[in-house]
């Protein structure tokens, strides 16, 4: 009774405050204030919450990142590679939207982050297909729903949190004698069990880019595809083209995690846009700092309002509640798939992603467990139902990232997001009931 009661006034003072027209962060502040005076607790604790959340490792990447974006505008760096990006494109149905899911595929190695990727890749691309007749809501839900793919292309903050996660967990006697081989989860395995799922995952974007620029009949770059172009385009472009070749091969070989990556890019973007394009001066780099501050203090915002709101839902049990009605229904593996794929979407909506694995990780595991599917193969689609958590309502990071670059109101990006989800509903999905696109990598290299 008082699981109900709670859920019931955070839910209805959540959407009655959205109703009357408040602002995201405040309908979630609100809400979760309320909820804990409703309880009995003191609403201090929203605030220790929030700054535990904000003030996270990972966390420090999106500041960064979207400071970075903000010189590569400034110091000609971005019109370099937007260039580049263009005659890759050349006159392609959709061919700017193509390169900016590449893009966002690209970044995602690079910042292991859906907002950090969003951001650093929205300061680039919204601008050029903004210039090239796309929409700005639907550059910025493009930008959104390809933002997610940086927490499945390794490397992945979330994948080695669920790694950690999973140990220690109980699991069934008779799952245990059957498959005993599940005992110990690879985070390197999972990290290369994830790139195949990250390509179908963009591949569906893709598809999704070209039909909706054909049937709105979005203009075609004039210019044919030619080498000659892209060579030029890139020699111009060679001090642009080497930071992510610096960060990429600083990643790799463990000189720096991505957050430090960020920091390593704003020197070179600094120093390139100073001593060889000569186009940064110091009043274009307070601008950046006074962009980054502002679009900074937004995402913060928000995301301290619903960490709160999210751990009231885990205080509460109310996702335990969700999970054990629902996996009690059906022992078919298929069904449970889709209840396991409507739990994580539906969970990724409300709360912080790492958040939602180490607190979903010790519930359902067991389940998948005793059903006979690989822990490598379910955490796998985990991470990818909660990638796309980042464009889904109402707490979507990368919707409010997106909003904050494109400068176009939450509520309409949202509505032109919807019909990406869906079709990366449907990408993880097939995941789900193929095993061999998570595990064939896995099972070839080891």
């Amino acid at each position: 009774m008082i699981t109900l009661s709670i859920t019931f006034v955070l839910f209805t003072t959540f959407f009655v405050l959205l109703i009357i027209g408040a602002p995201i962060a405040i309908a979630l502040g609100g809400a979760s204030v309320l909820s804990y005076l409703y309880v009995g607790d003191n609403p201090v604790k929203l605030v220790q919450l929030g700054f535990n959340a904000i003030g996270s490792f990972p966390l420090m990447a999106i500041p960064a990142f979207v400071f970075a974006g903000a010189v590569m505008e400034a110091a000609g760096i971005s019109k370099r590679l937007v260039t580049i990006a263009e005659s890759f494109a050349g006159s392609f149905t959709g061919g700017i939207g193509a390169s900016t899911v590449v893009a966002c595929l690209f970044f995602g190695a690079i910042s292991g982050s859906g907002p950090a990727t969003t951001a650093a890749v929205g300061m680039l691309m919204i601008p050029a297909m903004v210039k090239h007749n796309y929409s700005k809501d639907y550059a910025a839900a493009l930008t959104s729903a390809t933002g997610g793919l940086g927490i499945i292309i390794p490397p992945s903050i979330p994948m080695v949190i669920f790694g950690i996660s999973a140990l220690g967990i109980t699991i069934p006697f008779e799952a245990l004698n059957e498959y005993g081989s599940f005992q110990t989860i690879s985070i390197s395995k999972m990290f290369i069990a994830g790139i195949i799922p990250g390509l179908i995952i963009s591949c569906s974007l893709l598809l999704y880019n070209y039909f909706y620029c054909k049937k709105n009949k979005v203009p075609r770059a004039t210019d044919e595809w030619s080498f000659n172009l892209v060579f030029k385009a890139c020699k111009d472009g060679i001090w642009s083209l080497s930071a992510p070749i610096i960060i990429l091969g600083g990643i790799y070989t463990g000189l720096f995690t991505p957050t430090e990556s960020a920091i390593v890019t704003i020197f070179y973007v600094v120093f390139v846009g100073i001593f060889i394009h000569k186009e940064l001066t110091w009043k274009k780099i307070k601008k950046c700092i006074d962009s980054t501050a502002w679009l900074s203090g937004r995402i913060m915002l928000i995301l301290l309002t619903a960490t709160a709101f999210g751990r009231l839902l885990v205080e509460n049990q109310i996702p335990v509640v969700i999970v054990d009605t629902l996996t009690a229904l059906t022992s078919s593996q298929h069904i449970t798939w889709l209840i396991i794929i409507g739990i994580l979407m539906f969970v990724g909506m409300f709360m912080e992603t790492l958040a939602a694995i180490m607190i979903l990780t010790p519930v359902l595991l067991p389940v998948t467990y005793a059903l006979g599917i690989d822990p490598v193969h379910f955490g796998v689609v985990m991470i990818c139902c909660l990638s796309i958590g980042f464009s889904t309502p109402p707490l979507g990071e990368n919707l409010f990232v997106a909003s904050a670059i494109a400068e176009t109101p939450f509520e309409k990006i949202t509505a032109k997001v919807m019909p990406m989800v869906l079709i990366s509903t449907l990408a993880v999905i097939l995941i789900a009931f193929v095993p061999s696109l998570s595990l064939w990598l896995p099972s070839l290299m080891y």
